[in-house]
């Protein structure tokens, strides 16, 4: 597990993910031709008050890869 940097809305924040997921992340913003701080706002944006956003950005990576076999 590794500490990230980003910015959300112009405010720094760091957030503590594994490698994998982290990776799984850059390719989703990538295929979405946006950027890693783009795409984690949206997914702060989305998120419910009890779910911290370590927790969301992974359930965001898992849940695109769903859909992606079952597509």
């Amino acid at each position: 597990m590794k500490k990230r940097s980003v910015t959300i809305q112009g405010h720094p924040t760091s957030v503590s993910i594994e490698d994998e997921f982290w990776m799984a992340l850059q390719a989703l913003a990538r295929d979405q031709t946006r950027t890693i701080n783009d795409l984690v706002g949206e997914i702060d944006g989305a998120r419910t008050s009890d779910t911290n956003l370590s927790s969301a950005i992974r359930l965001y990576v898992l849940r695109a890869l769903q859909r992606r076999r079952t597509a």
